[in-house]
């Protein structure tokens, strides 16, 4: 988060990510079902902000002294609210290929890492050359994730190969407890006849997931691209959506907390967004069960005579509310589908309504 322009007054906030700005960054960990890719919630978060005092050097420093102890924390977070999941598998883009990721993961964690470096294998070769030799798989096709809103994404072929490498522990390692060597599968994705104009698409992906075949590489590819859903929350919570960089609040402390709450509105305003043309999720994902019968009386207070003008959803599913709190919102369910900004004004309502509600029939959930 920065606060380029916007900073006066300002208190408690260290140099945001281009080093001079003042602002504060946050990692969050997010749900995502594997099979339907719909955003389940917020698992964990660390939010913070940088000092101006000098460290000593990054390689002198033990991986808990780093920010970069973040991402193993976000796994082990997974392990543990995500526990009751038939397969828990994090997804992690270049920041993420650390080397005590791999050996120090949890047991019921798989990782599917894109790799940020030429590592150096056991043998003494090189990681990005090991795929040369290997037969290709076969092509997959994949869906580009937008870059911005109104874009539409666009249809990628890629060439795929995979195989097992045995990454050598980094030279300047200071955890003696991480193994002399990990082993883990590597695939390399390379789109064909890229459209004039696009960066062609060039994924290597360490994972502890199996690939043998084009199927298996395929699913690991396929799990990879979900992790623009993270973008997407992102945009939701920034200048696309509840613009968090704009507020007026000046502590430090008081603009944690507001991210904090942000971050989760941003993952239901996704939640709401994804479901409006249909959903199998329940309501629930996003409101408490007792707050069913509040959405109920008001959805049938906006819907029309007409069957057009009927909420078209089973009641209690994600799609019938996110109906209910995008007509709040504004949206002529005619003419155009709820964005973020419809759907958080939407909510706002939704809130103020259901608390309304609730008082008057004298219970609270």
């Amino acid at each position: 988060m920065n606060f380029s322009g916007r900073s006066l007054a300002r208190r408690g906030l260290g140099p945001a990510g281009d080093g001079k700005s003042p602002g504060f960054f946050i990692h969050p960990v997010i749900a995502v079902d594997a099979h339907s890719e719909a955003v389940l919630g917020v698992v964990a978060a660390r939010i913070w902000t940088r000092t101006s005092e000098r460290k000593a050097a990054r390689q002198h420093r033990a991986l808990s002294e780093k920010e970069s102890q973040r991402w193993l924390d976000g796994s082990a977070a997974a392990a543990t609210g995500l526990g009751a999941a038939a397969q828990i598998i994090v997804v992690m883009d270049r920041e993420g290929d650390i080397y005590g990721q791999f050996a120090q993961r949890p047991s019921q964690v798989d990782v599917i890492v894109r790799a940020g470096q030429d590592r150096t294998l056991a043998q003494g070769d090189k990681l990005f050359e090991a795929p040369l030799s290997w037969p290709a798989l076969g092509r997959t096709q994949v869906r580009v994730a937008p870059k911005r809103p109104g874009d539409r994404g666009r249809s990628a072929t890629l060439l795929v190969r995979a195989g097992t490498v045995q990454i050598a522990r980094p030279g300047n390692s200071n955890n003696p407890a991480d193994p002399a060597s990990v082993t883990l599968t590597l695939v390399e994705a390379c789109e064909q006849d890229a459209p004039p104009g696009a960066e062609p698409l060039h994924w290597r992906l360490l994972s502890t997931l199996a690939a043998t075949t084009l199927a298996q590489a395929s699913e690991v590819i396929r799990l990879y691209r979900l992790r623009w859903r993270i973008e997407q929350v992102f945009r939701a919570l920034k200048s696309d959506g509840l613009a968090l960089e704009e507020v007026q609040m000046q502590a430090a402390e008081r603009l944690f907390k507001l991210a904090a709450v942000g971050l989760i509105a941003a993952v239901r305003t996704i939640q709401l967004v994804d479901a409006r043309d249909g959903s199998e999720r329940p309501a629930s994902d996003v409101i408490d069960p007792a707050l069913i019968e509040a959405a109920a009386a008001i959805g049938r207070s906006k819907e029309g005579n007409t069957a057009r003008q009927k909420n078209p959803h089973p009641h209690g599913s994600l799609a019938w509310l996110a109906w209910i709190i995008a007509r709040l919102g504004g949206w002529n369910c005619y003419y155009k589908p709820p964005g973020p900004k419809t759907m958080r004004e939407g909510w706002n309502q939704f809130a103020a309504t259901a608390a309304g509600y609730i008082l008057a029939k004298g219970h609270v959930p």
